[in-house]
């Protein structure tokens, strides 16, 4: 039973990029609107822990501010990258997130990879190059989203080491609690730095942000971390890869949109990379 709710977890974060294709409003607001309901949604929770809030540390705060507004520019990028390129191109390169973090570990932390480990990243790395360079848009625009995308996993892989070390203390709850808010902040300056509205785009781009904070954050990315608590984490890394195939399959039913050739080939490398990689860390 506990797998089958992960399994309808990563259903759950799979529906949005369809929620992004429906909307019209920029991206800086769109992610504004997500992570603003996400904050919404959570605050009974949090009133609840008030004085884990209250005894919070600075540096545990910094981290937790830090790591949010890395999150808040992941989804700026991804939402963004959806209007350039392809769901399976976007999806499967801003799901490379592991492999930034596997070559983080090695650089700044000096860990050690095994000749397997490494495998697993050149062949993610290939993928990603692939699947980067099919411009089927033509005029350069899918590249550019594919760009985006990338830009989008490098901020996810900041925003997880951070929250590996917050984590150690924090409560789930006040972790995303403080990560959404600072997330909601960060997109909402930016979006007034460059003159945007933040209302006036409609009801569809409202239940569009609503759509994602539930099905995508709460009822998506909040029940991975309630499944490490009981299952494996090779199981949630196993599971993760489902997400670029049901996008896909999302984006071929609704919007009519076939890969191609090159994004099917990187697509395949990279996942196998990502598979290959999530058991030899396990």
């Amino acid at each position: 039973m506990k797998r089958l709710i992960v399994l309808l977890g990563v259903a759950g974060v799979s529906l949005s990029a369809v929620f992004v294709r429906w909307s019209t409003a920029p991206s800086l607001v769109l992610a504004f609107y997500r992570m603003a309901f996400s904050v919404l949604l959570l605050l009974p929770l949090a009133l609840a822990r008030r004085g884990e809030f209250r005894a919070l540390r600075r540096r545990e705060l910094s981290l937790s501010l830090l790591s949010g507004a890395f999150l808040g520019v992941h989804f700026a990028c991804y939402f963004e990258s959806l209007r350039w390129t392809s769901i399976a191109a976007a999806v499967v390169l801003v799901d490379t997130e592991v492999l930034f973090v596997a070559l983080a570990s090695v650089l700044v932390l000096r860990k050690k990879l095994s000749r397997r480990a490494w495998t697993a990243v050149l062949l993610a790395f290939g993928g990603s190059v692939a699947v980067a360079l099919a411009d089927s848009g033509g005029g350069g625009t899918a590249l550019r989203g594919n760009l985006f995308a990338l830009t989008g996993s490098v901020c996810m892989a900041v925003y997880t080491m951070l929250g590996a070390v917050c984590r150690r203390t924090l409560s789930t709850t006040v972790y995303t609690t403080l990560v959404y808010t600072s997330a909601a902040g960060t997109v909402l300056a930016a979006a007034l730095a460059g003159g945007q509205a933040l209302i006036g785009w409609g009801p569809v781009n409202l239940l569009a942000g609503l759509g994602m904070a539930v099905f995508c954050t709460l009822l998506g990315h909040s029940v991975f971390s309630w499944g490490l608590k009981y299952l494996p984490p090779a199981f949630i890394s196993t599971a993760n890869l489902l997400e670029p195939v049901l996008a896909s399959v999302w984006g071929l039913l609704l919007f009519g949109e076939r890969p191609g050739v090159l994004v099917v080939f990187g697509g395949t490398l990279i996942l196998l990379g990502i598979g290959l990689y999530s058991r030899e860390e396990a």
